[in-house]
């Protein structure tokens, strides 16, 4: 049986999630199909009445229903039928994501449905297995650190993996007590709501998961700024960050969980396995079309390797062609629009202003969709555009060095530090690169997530404070109370 489907087949509904009920809304924005640029749908944009109302009921669902109070295995229950409906309804997921976005129908049946059941399993075997804790004190008191959930959780998840990132924010949060209300991106919200919607179906009672339409300036805004948010959680770039810090700063104090922008090195030492890190780094940059905050966009390798290295890179970096992301055998993505295409190519020509050299790319697809060439650049300085900035697409940069220190100086940034990957048969070099590189995650002879959900993410620097996934991520949706009782 074929995956590939008719992408005018699935009903992408105009509306928000709220209360347990899908609410039909006037279409604002037009809404564009990245792989072939044919406009398809629309968004509406939920004011701050909209946003209030849905903060409402989350408030008063969370505290009507007991899910913060009750016997937290009936939380763990809820949210396993709920991973599993998620697995039953893959196709269905998969279509509605499929056309909006830049994931791919292969990708997401193999990858993305079954990664957003599992974060939902890991998190929801953790209700009744974290607590708080007894701690000593004088020997006539009795000290406790208690938890409990915060209230409402606001989730802001990005474009670029919609249904995994909403599993990522909802997760935890609901496990750990809360109700959530989520605004998706405006350019990918169809899969996330019929998540929402399944959720009833599981038994989590109506209200707690609540799904807002919208853009960041109005709809974003309305909901980080709400005075009965309890907690943000948030992941994009690292100027959306600031500016939901700026917020809610403006109306109030709240923690923030919040997965930023990164400019992730890969050091190749001249005793690396050359084949493994070519194939690791040509996925990492060619992966949704180098749409990932983590892509590893910066290859940093020695110089006695670097020809062999950007050879192969050049070979992997030829084979992907344009295609249709609801079409099987497509295993290329599309930038996410026609501006962000052209924000990529504005940034790969700045790069060649100031002295980059070509080595392949650097130009657009020959496609009706929003396709940019893989590109590697090199004779690039540490000041370059293309080293500097985040470019969000499949583009590379290649320097090299000549020591040690050399290296490790190249892969700091002054601004990101969320990922990086090393290479190396030397075991002790690659647990000195451990201390050396500044960032929230190290991949060492691999590059990219397990799905071994205990292992936490966020970034150092302007990457983010917090982290996602992990225990982490359950602890950052309970507060601690300390109480001391006299006997």
């Amino acid at each position: 049986m074929t995956l590939s489907f008719d992408p005018a087949s699935p009903s992408f509904r105009c509306g928000h999630f709220i209360g347990g009920a899908f609410e039909a809304a006037e279409p604002v924005l037009s809404l564009h199909r990245p792989s072939d640029g044919v406009e398809f749908a629309g968004c509406p944009v939920a004011d701050a009445d909209v946003v209030d109302k849905a903060v409402r009921v989350a408030r008063r669902a969370q505290k009507d229903s007991g899910w913060g109070t009750c016997r937290p295995r009936e939380r763990t229950n809820a949210l396993l039928r709920w991973a599993d409906l998620i697995e039953q309804h893959a196709l269905e997921l998969a279509q509605l994501e499929a056309v909006p976005s830049t994931r791919l129908i292969g990708q997401l049946i193999a990858g993305d449905i079954a990664v957003t059941a599992e974060q939902i399993r890991f998190f929801a075997e953790l209700a009744d297995k974290e607590g708080g804790e007894v701690v000593p004190t004088a020997g006539n008191q009795f000290g406790l650190i208690v938890t409990e959930p915060y209230g409402v959780v606001a989730a802001i998840t990005p474009w670029n993996f919609p249904l995994s990132m909403a599993g990522w924010k909802m997760a935890p949060a609901l496990a750990a007590g809360n109700a959530v209300v989520l605004k998706p991106s405006e350019m990918t919200p169809f899969a996330t709501l019929r998540m929402a919607e399944l959720s009833v179906e599981a038994g989590i009672p109506a209200g707690l998961v609540n799904v807002v339409l919208g853009d960041g300036p109005v709809t974003g805004n309305a909901l980080t700024g709400h005075p009965n948010i309890a907690k943000v959680s948030f992941t994009g770039s690292t100027g959306a960050g600031s500016a939901i810090m700026a917020n809610v700063a403006r109306t109030g104090i709240k923690p923030m969980t919040l997965e930023l922008g990164g400019k992730s090195p890969q050091v190749v030492f001249a005793d690396a396995d050359l084949a493994l890190a070519a194939d690791c780094i040509a996925r990492s940059i060619l992966f949704n079309g180098g749409q990932a905050c983590v892509a590893g966009s910066r290859v940093i390798a020695h110089e006695s390797i670097a020809d062999e290295l950007s050879d192969r890179l050049i070979k992997l970096m030829a084979q992907p062609g344009p295609g249709l992301g609801w079409e099987e055998e497509t295993t290329y993505s599309p930038c996410i629009s026609a501006r962000q295409r052209a924000r990529v190519h504005s940034l790969v020509q700045a790069a060649i202003e100031e002295g980059a050299e070509v080595l392949t790319g650097a130009r657009d697809m020959d496609h009706p969709g929003y396709f940019y060439q893989p590109t590697l650049l090199t004779n690039v300085s540490q000041d370059n555009t293309a080293v500097r900035e985040e470019v969000f697409g499949p583009v590379l940069t290649l320097q090299t060095f000549g020591t040690e220190d050399e290296a490790f100086a190249l892969a700091d940034h002054p601004t990101y530090g969320l990922a990086a990957g090393v290479y190396t048969r030397d075991v002790s070099r690659a647990l000195k690169s451990l201390h050396r590189i500044e960032a929230g995650t190290i991949w060492i002879n691999r590059y990219g997530r397990s799905r071994d959900h205990i292992l936490p993410t966020g970034g150092y620097k302007s990457s983010g404070i917090g982290k996602d996934l992990g225990r982490d991520a359950y602890h950052a949706n309970r507060r601690s109370k300390s109480v001391l009782i006299d006997l």
